[in-house]
């Protein structure tokens, strides 16, 4: 997959708003001129100039005729004429994103606030333009799920650009490790656990797992999958463990279950699957390979989505709070918007492990 240039003006964009970051430049700080900066980057004055735009419509910089262009005072996060909220995901229409949005759309219209969506295509410079879009916004506070979180976070200037400007923010799902702030998300270990025990305690020890590895959902999944094979005493075969990248998820698995099928020893006779998604696209596969499920391959998902009952073998899955998640994020940032919650935390919801018919001694 080709990777995504930065054009220069951003570059210089990025370096400038690191210096007011670090506090190397401060507000009221007279700035380098255009030529000054275009020789220290090795650029061309229009670029400065173009940076110097955008920074100057997001209120970073001020210029005065005559005098020069002056580093701003950041703006304020809370602002009571404006009560915005942003909220920034992976993805919109996937699954379980769109119960999220409305159960927080549904709280922050109860509270007379108006939400701004984004969505990152679970990648890591659309996450960055979607930051910058929201701080070129006046904000009460944002709402962010992270983008790929197991890769770590090169959008870490942006997220001090939000403490900087005092906009208070929380995340979803997972959050990155050298940030503190509150996260709500599912225990996902005890889910990779959960599924496997129950397999486990239906006479099951081939089964395969499927984790998606770049972000920390699927980690702790494979962590919670593997903990409990320990608890039995039990090893796992490597080639049950099958672990891929967003931009592999409608190939890879797939592929890895027909090998897995197709084998004349040592078949595994239960899947474990990152999500409800591809449990139902392997429960396919499953098919296509002249198999049934749960008579000869028994099929755990997660999320416990509408997809889990919308086939004709219903499916065993982990749940996941969705729309509660959403209202309860709404309501944690609003605390921390009034100054009602100095030091807020986070919650780590418990799932529980939904057993129909896809699961079987």
């Amino acid at each position: 997959m080709k990777e995504k240039t930065v054009p220069k003006y951003m570059q210089v964009k990025q370096e400038i708003q690191a210096w007011f970051h670090s506090g190397l430049m401060k507000p009221g700080d007279l700035m380098p001129s255009e030529n000054e900066l275009a020789e220290r980057f090795g650029v061309s004055r229009q670029t400065v100039r173009q940076a110097f735009g955008e920074l100057e419509g997001e209120g970073w910089l001020a210029r005065i005729q005559g005098k020069g262009t002056f580093v701003s005072a950041p703006q304020t996060g809370y602002s009571e004429s404006v009560r915005t909220v942003g909220l920034i995901t992976t993805y919109i229409s996937d699954y379980i994103f769109p119960h999220i949005v409305r159960g927080a759309e549904a709280a922050l219209r109860s509270k007379g606030y108006r939400l701004l969506l984004s969505s990152t295509d679970n990648d890591k410079l659309r996450e960055r333009e979607a930051l910058e879009m929201m701080l070129g916004q006046p904000l009460s506070g944002l709402i962010i799920e992270p983008t790929k979180s197991a890769e770590g976070n090169p959008n870490l200037d942006l997220y001090l650009a939000l403490e900087y400007r005092g906009i208070p923010y929380i995340m979803l799902n997972e959050q990155y490790p050298e940030l503190d702030g509150p996260c709500l998300k599912t225990d996902d270990v005890l889910g990779g656990a959960l599924s496997v025990r129950h397999l486990l305690g239906l006479g099951h020890e081939r089964i395969a797992g499927f984790f998606k590895m770049d972000d920390m959902q699927g980690v702790n999944r494979l962590k919670g999958f593997r903990q409990a094979y320990r608890e039995k005493g039990l090893a796992i075969q490597p080639e049950l463990v099958v672990q891929y990248a967003t931009e592999e998820k409608g190939t890879k698995p797939l592929e890895a279950a027909m090998q897995l099928l197709s084998r004349e020893a040592g078949r595994p006779t239960a899947f474990v699957c990152y999500n409800d998604e591809l449990a139902v696209q392997l429960m396919e596969i499953i098919r296509q390979s002249g198999l049934s499920v749960p008579e000869d391959v028994a099929v755990v998902g997660f999320d416990d989505s509408s997809l889990a009952t919308a086939t004709e073998t219903k499916l065993t899955t982990l749940t996941h709070p969705k729309s509660l998640m959403g209202q309860e994020a709404v309501e944690l940032l609003l605390r921390m918007i009034g100054g009602k919650s100095a030091k807020p935390k986070g919650k780590l919801y418990t799932p529980e492990l939904i057993v129909r018919s896809s699961t079987k001694k």
